[in-house]
């Protein structure tokens, strides 16, 4: 009676593992259409004029009028400048965290210096305290260094991260034995060497994912940008404000302006995408 219960049991768990098995491929393509479609809206509403999109229901196809939608944008406003005052902001903050933060991550997990623990207990510390009770007295001291209306302004604040110290920790601790380590210091490598010879190429998965949440958060950051810097010289954030700014709001020219810059992230996760992923996947099998 027993063995014959066993048995249905497993042939029924079997089969409704077999059962649910088909509708993972509906549901994924579900979950695809659902992420994609507000970045298919954005790239389709500029295509079209404005009294096309008020319609009910509003068209679903693309039109003809993108190109003639971006050139208002850049005569609108100076997206161009704005382009390129979000790529080398979001670039340098990229760069000086994923440098910083692996060498303050590879510090804190692998060297024994004293008040380590304490250290990194303020650090972490740091994290509860929210951005907006700093602004003011980083503003001033960004004017008395001279620095108002500067991209320096807007990188150095945020060139190293108090979550990419711990993440990188993390990541030393998991992707970096300390067998590795020992064996190079044998060899002669000092604690640089070891650094940048044993432990960063260990830690390129951690660090390009990141690097993708670093520079995905630069580049999407707009209150701080809009504090320092004036209308001339803009981000795309603050350009963006700007195009929907006023009393009539022109959908298709906020959405081209939208569209144009979508397209940097998107071509950064085209290059990099297959590291993220890799470096995601990674994570989630050693966790």
């Amino acid at each position: 009676m027993t063995g014959s219960t066993r048995g249905s049991t497993r042939r029924s768990t079997r089969g409704s593992g077999e059962s649910s098995g088909p509708l993972r491929y509906p549901l994924l393509f579900a979950v695809v259409i659902i992420s994609a479609f507000p970045v298919y809206w954005t790239f389709m509403i500029p295509s079209r004029t404005n009294d096309v999109v008020g319609q009910l229901p509003p068209p679903f196809l693309p039109g003809g009028h993108f190109f003639a939608n971006a050139a208002r944008v850049f005569d609108t406003v100076n997206f161009g400048k704005a382009l390129m005052n979000s790529v080398i902001v979001a670039g340098s903050i990229t760069l000086s965290t994923l440098l910083f933060c692996s060498l303050a991550g590879f510090a804190f997990a692998k060297l024994n210096f004293r008040g380590r623990n304490a250290l990194l207990l303020v650090v972490v510390s740091t994290m509860m305290v929210p951005v907006q009770l700093g602004i003011i007295s980083l503003y001033i001291e960004m004017q008395e260094l001279g620095w108002g209306n500067r991209l320096i302004s807007v990188v150095l604040p945020t060139a190293v991260t108090a979550f990419g110290v711990v993440f990188m920790r993390q990541s030393v601790i998991q992707a970096v034995p300390d067998e590795l380590l020992e064996a190079g210091r044998i060899d002669g490598c000092g604690t640089l060497r070891l650094y940048w010879h044993v432990a960063l190429p260990a830690l390129r998965p951690a660090m390009a994912v990141l690097g993708l949440l670093t520079f995905m958060q630069a580049w999407n950051d707009f209150m701080w940008p809009l504090i320092v810097l004036n209308a001339e010289n803009p981000t795309v954030q603050v350009a963006l404000s700007t195009l929907a700014s006023g009393h009539y709001r022109d959908n298709t020219l906020v959405l081209a302006g939208t569209a144009l810059g979508t397209i940097p992230v998107l071509v950064i996760f085209a290059l990099f995408g297959r590291q993220i992923i890799g470096g995601i996947m990674e994570g989630a099998v050693k966790g």
